[in-house]
């Protein structure tokens, strides 16, 4: 159960940032057939 305490998110926005690449080919990655990228809704947003 630490593990996930101690687990850092962070949002659509900062991982395509971080990636050098859009927010909507990072929305495609996670969204297409292939499931390229693992990503967990939390909340509403």
């Amino acid at each position: 159960m630490d593990t996930l305490k101690s687990e850092k998110y962070i949002s659509l926005d900062e991982a395509a940032e971080y990636l050098g690449i859009k927010p909507v080919t990072l929305r495609s990655w996670i969204r297409g057939p292939k499931n390229e990228v693992p990503a967990h809704k939390i909340g509403r947003f």
